[in-house]
Formats: structure tokens, C-alpha cells, sequence
């Protein structure tokens, strides 16, 4: 980007974004698990919520990781994308759904996508899981390839803040994607990490992504005990570019709620201009 053009947007920014992480504890059940989040979104809106962002499988955490594909939709229409784009217009926020299934190729198989909604209800990005997680640990064991197809591209996607970028769960432990997106101010990271995996690295990780990007992370966790027996770690947080948490959510349904500030950003990236220092 030109510089001149550069330094009129950044001029052009929103001095601050109040944003919000909606944590919950999803069910089998999709109309159960949008009342729930519809309860949430409210809740982070009257607290004075801009940008909010819900949780990886908000909308059905399955009996079975089949159960995702039989309730799949297809893209830019169905019951859980409807909504999204309503409650976005409803409240006049940007919202992020953390993953809903989407249709894949194979027929056996979903798209475990993330998508983004202006404050007019209308659809500015889809972001469809790159990495998929593997993991077995005596008798715990997942492998999201038997029933998830993989995504191919980055996404971000700007707003009157910046730029936010999206990432799923598993991706988190690749930090050359965040670096993929370029300069963001925002990163947004809905996952629904095990309990087995989030005790032991979910907080350091998103602690190191703001820190090395100099970026806000917005975590928003699925937490608690589900239905299918699986246990999820929860601690959605919100993180600044110094890598400090400013709230957090450890278990339970609750909302996570805070304030960007460009300010603080520039301060960060000026003192220690790590971004301009990168030789790869």
C-alpha cells in the first residue's frame, strides 16, 4: 500500500471498538443453541458491544462428529446463517460466527467455516479451517479430517476499526497463518479446544499470536462439560498487543467484554517496532 494512502486510513480509523466474546457450552440441538446465543448476544450488546464473536460449533456440538454433517447447509442459506445475518441486523453489530458446517465437496464431509456480518446483516467473510486437529491421548482421541474438508485461503476482512483477522481452534498453533494476514488489529480466534489441550497451551499461545503480531486477540471458547461427554476448556479472553489479558471467562456460559484502542496499539508498535524489524 501506498504510505500517504496508509496514513490517511489509519487517520480514518475508529479511535476504539468495544468488542465482545460469547462463551458457551453448545448442545446437539441447533434451535436450543441459537436461543442461548441470541440470550448472550443481547446481554454483550446492552453492555455496549460492537463487534461480537461467538464460539467454534456454536450452533451444534454433536452426539457425534457425523451429526454435523447431516445438519450441513449450504452456502449463504439456512436456519443458522439466517440467524447470524439477522441478529447482526437486529443489533446493528458486526458479528462473527465462530464455525457453523457448511457444505463440502465430498458428501461425507463439511466445510467448518467462519462467517462475518456488517451491521446491515450482509455477509463480508468466510474463513473455512485450514488446519484440522488430530489428537489421541489414551482413550481421548479426534481426528476432524474423517468428516471435515480443509480450507485453502487466509481471510481478513476490514472495518471502521481495521483489520480483523479469522482463524478456527487448531489453527492457533500455526502461527505462519497470523502472519499470512498480514498487519491486523484485531485477531479473532473461536475455538473449542478440550480441556486436555487448553490447560496446557491455549492461554500461552494466544498470549504469544497478540504478542508477536502486536495485535488484539479476541478468544471465544466453548466451556464446560457437553452432552457427547466431552469437556471443553472455556477461558474466553480477551488479550492487548503487550500480551495482557483484560477479562476472561473461565467456565460456563458468559460473556467477555472490553475496549480496543488505537492508541494503545500505536504505543505498542512504536515502542517496539518488532513488525518493521520482520526480514522474512
Amino acid at each position: 500500500m501506498n504510505p500517504s494512502k496508509q496514513a490517511a486510513d489509519d487517520r480514518q480509523r475508529a479511535p476504539s471498538l468495544c468488542v465482545a466474546a460469547v462463551q458457551m457450552v453448545s448442545t446437539p440441538r441447533i434451535e436450543e443453541n441459537l436461543q442461548t446465543a441470541a440470550g448472550l448476544i443481547a446481554e454483550a450488546v446492552a453492555r455496549g458491544a460492537e463487534l461480537l464473536a461467538l464460539p467454534e460449533y456454536f450452533a451444534i456440538m454433536g452426539m457425534t462428529d457425523s451429526d454435523k454433517v447431516r445438519l450441513r447447509e449450504q452456502d449463504g442459506s439456512g436456519p443458522i446463517q439466517d440467524f447470524l445475518a439477522a441478529s447482526a441486523r437486529q443489533h446493528g453489530i458486526w458479528l462473527i460466527g465462530g464455525s457453523l458446517p457448511l457444505s463440502a465437496e465430498s458428501p461425507d464431509k463439511v466445510l467448518n467455516s467462519c462467517v462475518a456480518y456488517n451491521p446491515q446483516g450482509q455477509r463480508v467473510a468466510r474463513y473455512d479451517k485450514i488446519h484440522l486437529f488430530g489428537f489421541r491421548q489414551g482413550a481421548e482421541a479426534y481426528d476432524e479430517s474423517a468428516t471435515i474438508q480443509a480450507g485453502q485461503q487466509p481471510v481478513s476482512f476490514d472495518m471502521p476499526f481495521g483489520r480483523v483477522g479469522l482463524s478456527i481452534c487448531y489453527d492457533l498453533r500455526f502461527p505462519e497463518l497470523y502472519r499470512a494476514l498480514g498487519v491486523t488489529e484485531l485477531l479473532v480466534v473461536p475455538a473449542a479446544f478440550t480441556e486436555t489441550t487448553g490447560r496446557a497451551h491455549w492461554e500461552i499461545l494466544l498470549r504469544a499470536r497478540a504478542i508477536e503480531n502486536q495485535c488484539y486477540v479476541l478468544a471465544v471458547a466453548q466451556g464446560g462439560r457437553h452432552e457427547n461427554g466431552r469437556e471443553t476448556h472455556g477461558n474466553s479472553m480477551l488479550i492487548d498487543p503487550w500480551g495482557e489479558i483484560l477479562d476472561r471467562q473461565p467456565k460456563g456460559p458468559g460473556v467477555v467484554v472490553g475496549k480496543l484502542e488505537q492508541g494503545r496499539l500505536a504505543s505498542v508498535r512504536a515502542s517496539l517496532p518488532a513488525l518493521k524489524h520482520r526480514v522474512m
